[in-house]
Parts: structure tokens; C-alpha cells; sequence
């Protein structure tokens, strides 16, 4: 009989020749599918240990430092339950629903992430959804969008619709904009970035864009309004790789304002004017995920043949950005 696991143990340690990091965001690097948001509920939680003392969220971990990590893991269910989450709906028929899903929310369960997922309030809010046909139980699930990404998802209801709604995605006839805060302003006001997509050799975690290697990904931009150190921009999908806008932002010099992963939260400006950088850090500390939204779906509608486009508000969190960086203020 096998062991149940109640807990999974981690050990890291920095690199040597690396400079001093607050532990929080070295956490939230080394490990896979860490937010900084949850890192920090570890920490507090004293689930963190360095040389076997619990430090604070801001200690600044050094080479020779023995960080231990310890999660408390729930079984994995053996059926799939509903919950009673909020879900805000857009649109719904007799086929499909259109979600606005918030950040922060898994969209199907995976190891670590059982409950509290997209697919839970589904469950809880309909019988009427789309069998499953993996044994990743994600009924209804036709796409999925990153945990940290917030915009709209599209939901099938039965197996014909979900059949439908695939071949759309696999003939690359969905119309999917996304708008993005991304760093710095761009040379032209619109382009195309066509690369291959691979996964990082130095971080597997990560994916990086390649020459030949990979998988082929085009991300159409358009530019909608510059700030003094901030763009934000429209982007389209002509394929849809794993990370594959945050992947090209960053590789383009551009990185996804507040995305961790690929470095949209060190500051690329204003580091040599103190009133500056204290603007740039507040302005970090609003968005505790990537500056990146799923703003319009368009597809033909599986039993109607019409056209059929969604379009949502920019969250909160996003739009309190754009707010906070129009107020002129004097850096010097």
C-alpha cells in the first residue's frame, strides 16, 4: 500500500555569483506555477524556513542560504465536485457560455490546484456541460488561458459544440485579442513577431524564442497609447503557443508589466531618478501578476454558421495602472 502524502519538501539555494534577492521573489523564480501572492501566504504561514529560522518576505537570500520549503498537499479527489464560486458570465445559450475569468483563477485541476478552479464552478453552476474525454477531467473546457491572465474563455456545452469550437482553435479561425501593459514604447506603431517557440535550456520552467527550435508562433501587435516608460498594446494570435505573447514581449524587449516569469518586474527605467523608481515600484506593487488580458473572442457559431464576437472590461487591477500613469508627475 502506498504512503499517502500529506506534504511535498523543497531545498533551494542561490546560485553562487548571484546577487542578493528578496526571498519572496526568489521563490516565486525557482518554483514552478509560484505566484508571489502565494509564495508570500507560505511564508507567512512560516511553511518557509532559511537555516531553519522563518525569515520574512523581504529577507535578502544569500549563496550560502538553506531555503526549505514545505506545502501541505490535499489528495487528489477522485471525482470532481462543484463549488459555489462567482463566475461572471457575458453571454450563454443552449451551446456555449462566454467567461470573463479574473487572475488568479486555475482554469482546470492540476497538481496542486484540485479545488478553487474554473472547472469547480462550473460544475456547481451547470449539469449541462461537455464530457470530459482525458482523464485531466475538464469538462467544457475548450481552451485555457494562463492563471495569472485574466479575459474571456468560451465553454461548451455539449460534444458537438466542443467538437466544433476545437476545429476553430486547431484552423486558427479564432479571432482572440489580448491587450497588454508592456515596458518601453516600440519603434513602429504595429508589427509581426514570427519565431519559434522552445523551452528554456537554462530554466525549464520557462519557454524562450528560437531561430529553428521549437514550435512556429506569430503574435500580431498593434500600439493603442504610449506613457513615459509604459505601452499599452493590442495583440493578436495567428497560433497559440504556451506563453507565447508573454514569450514574445519579453524577447522583443518589451516584457509584460509585473510578469515575474520573464522579467516584467525589474525595472527597465527610471533607476537613475529616485522620485521615478519610488513611482515605478508603487506601481508594481497594484499588479501582483502579469499586465495581460483576454479583452475579445470572435468565432463562427457552431450550429448557427453566423459570426459571433465577444468583448470585456479591462480588471481592476489593469485599468488602475492606466489611470495612475496619466497623472503627470516630476521625477526629478
Amino acid at each position: 500500500m502506498s504512503k499517502l502524502i500529506t506534504e511535498r519538501k523543497y531545498s533551494f539555494t542561490l546560485p553562487a555569483g548571484k546577487k542578493k534577492e528578496r526571498l519572496d521573489v526568489f521563490l516565486t523564480g525557482a518554483m514552478e506555477n509560484a505566484t508571489r501572492t502565494r509564495i508570500q501566504k507560505l511564508i507567512d504561514a512560516g511553511c518557509v524556513t532559511v537555516n531553519q529560522t522563518t525569515p520574512k518576505a523581504n529577507y535578502q537570500v544569500k549563496p550560502s542560504d538553506l531555503i526549505e520549503v514545505t506545502i501541505p498537499v490535499s489528495p487528489r479527489p477522485e471525482t470532481l465536485e462543484g463549488e459555489d464560486i462567482p463566475l461572471n458570465i457575458i453571454y450563454e445559450d443552449d451551446y456555449f457560455l462566454i467567461i470573463n475569468k479574473p487572475p488568479d483563477m486555475v482554469v482546470h485541476p492540476s497538481l496542486g490546484h484540485f479545488t478553487g478552479t474554473l472547472v469547480n464552478a462550473l460544475l456547481f453552476y451547470s449539469d449541462q456541460l461537455s464530457e470530459s474525454n482525458d482523464e485531466d477531467a475538464r469538462p467544457g473546457i475548450v481552451h485555457r488561458i494562463d492563471k495569472d491572465t485574466s479575459g474571456l474563455l468560451v465553454v461548451a456545452k455539449d460534444e458537438v459544440t466542443h467538437a466544433e469550437l476545437s476545429k476553430q482553435f486547431f484552423h486558427h479561425t479564432i479571432e482572440r485579442e489580448y491587450w497588454a501593459i508592456v515596458w518601453g514604447k516600440f519603434k513602429e506603431p504595429e508589427g509581426v513577431i514570427r519565431s519559434y517557440i522552445t523551452r528554456s535550456k537554462k530554466d525549464r520552467k520557462k519557454f524562450t524564442m528560437s531561430e529553428a527550435d521549437g514550435k512556429h508562433a506569430v503574435t500580431h501587435y498593434r500600439v493603442l497609447k504610449e506613457f513615459d516608460f509604459l505601452t499599452l498594446v493590442a495583440l493578436n494570435l495567428e497560433t497559440g503557443r504556451t506563453h507565447q505573447i508573454r514569450v514574445h514581449m519579453a524577447g522583443t524587449g518589451h516584457p509584460i508589466f509585473g510578469d515575474e516569469t520573464y522579467g516584467g518586474r525589474v525595472i527597465h527605467t527610471g533607476v537613475q531618478y529616485p522620485k521615478l523608481r519610488a513611482r515605478v515600484e508603487n506601481l508594481l506593487e497594484m499588479i501582483p501578476r502579469q499586465a495581460l488580458h483576454a479583452k475579445t473572442l470572435g468565432f463562427i457559431h457552431p450550429h448557427t454558421r453566423q459570426p459571433i464576437r465577444f468583448e470585456s472590461e479591462l480588471p481592476y487591477d489593469m485599468q488602475t495602472i492606466l489611470d495612475e500613469i496619466e497623472i503627470p508627475e516630476d521625477v526629478e
